[in-house]
């Protein structure tokens, strides 16, 4: 699918991030999207500035959608038919994710089956309610972004990483199972793996909302005590901190995450939609996901060792 004028585009997760400029980039080059997102003053933000840069014509809309809950999704599904006047779509972007969930054996349990919930549950939902518009269709692409983190699961030796990285690598396994399953069943239907390194976006400050958390500075002495233990893995001086110069570290390495990532997330879009349009169904997102993967199948015994940290870091592309 080369040309997107006059198609029918869906994203997920379309408020900030990637989501936000996927969207804004179909907008542009002339397809009408629905986008929809938890937080609605953010997903009004994208509409309003994909509104903006599209041509004449193009239809946008904007709906509310936990897209782990299925009947939020299949009332989506039929906003979306209802408010675009059609029977089928062409471009699906199972886009909608959070961070969370890190400790499978120490930490909050509800956390962590939210943050699975989203990342892998709002993909199966999703797709269970919008592949046969695809299928519906003259030609259609989902798109599943599952991350690095679908085939490396951690963050490092100090950071337990466990429900993100579960679900993502269930995304990946998923979607590379159903390509198969389209090869057979629907073959105009193409199916595209994205796989993002770190893109500046604001995932950290939207998880903390989405999974109830207090505002960094509204943080207490409790809220700090995993902060201050995993500091410690680390070999960081945590009791040398208070607490309130603890939740202004916290608060820095949120911005910096966003802010000072390798890859911005427009040109993250960029890079997703240029996939799409090459009909690629293995699409990995910056220089470090491209190190990692590099590394990952050169030596996969070792992925989980110091010595392979070390090697990592030494490529130049990663700001853990």
């Amino acid at each position: 699918m080369k040309d997107f004028r006059h198609r029918l585009a869906v994203v997920t997760g379309g408020g900030t991030g990637m989501g936000r400029e996927i969207a804004l980039q179909l907008a542009t080059a002339g397809a009408h999207v629905a986008i929809c997102d938890v937080i609605v003053e953010h997903m009004a933000e994208t509409a309003q500035a994909c509104r903006a840069a599209a041509p004449d014509g193009v239809r946008i809309s904007t709906h509310e959608c936990d897209v782990s809950d299925e009947a939020q999704v299949l009332q989506f599904r039929d906003g979306v038919l209802e408010q675009h006047a059609t029977d089928h779509v062409h471009l699906f972007f199972n886009n909608a994710g959070i961070a969370g969930g890190g400790g499978f054996i120490a930490g909050d349990r509800a956390e962590w089956e939210r943050t699975f919930g989203v990342c892998w549950s709002g993909v199966y939902h999703c797709t269970r309610a919008f592949l046969p518009l695809l299928v519906a269709a003259d030609e259609g692409v989902l798109v599943n972004t599952s991350s690095v983190n679908g085939f490396w699961a951690t963050l490092g030796a100090a950071a337990p990483h466990t429900a993100y990285s579960a679900a993502k690598f269930a995304v990946k396994g998923f979607t590379e199972a159903l390509m198969i399953d389209c090869q057979i069943n629907a073959p105009h239907v193409k199916i595209s793996l994205v796989m993002p390194g770190h893109v500046g976006t604001s995932i950290t400050h939207n998880s903390r909302d989405i999974l109830g958390k207090p505002a960094v500075a509204d943080m207490t002495s409790t809220d700090l005590v995993d902060v201050r233990i995993q500091m410690k893995r680390m070999g960081l001086p945590a009791d040398a901190l208070s607490d309130e110069q603890l939740k202004t570290a916290i608060q820095q390495r949120m911005e910096g995450f966003r802010d000072n990532a390798p890859m911005t997330a427009s040109a993250a879009a960029t890079v997703i939609l240029d996939g799409v349009r090459e009909e690629r169904w293995r699409i990995l997102v910056g220089k470090d996901a491209e190190a990692l993967d590099s590394m990952v199948r050169e030596d996969p015994e070792s992925a989980y060792t110091p010595e392979f940290m070390q090697r990592l870091l030494k490529q130049g592309v990663f700001n853990f």
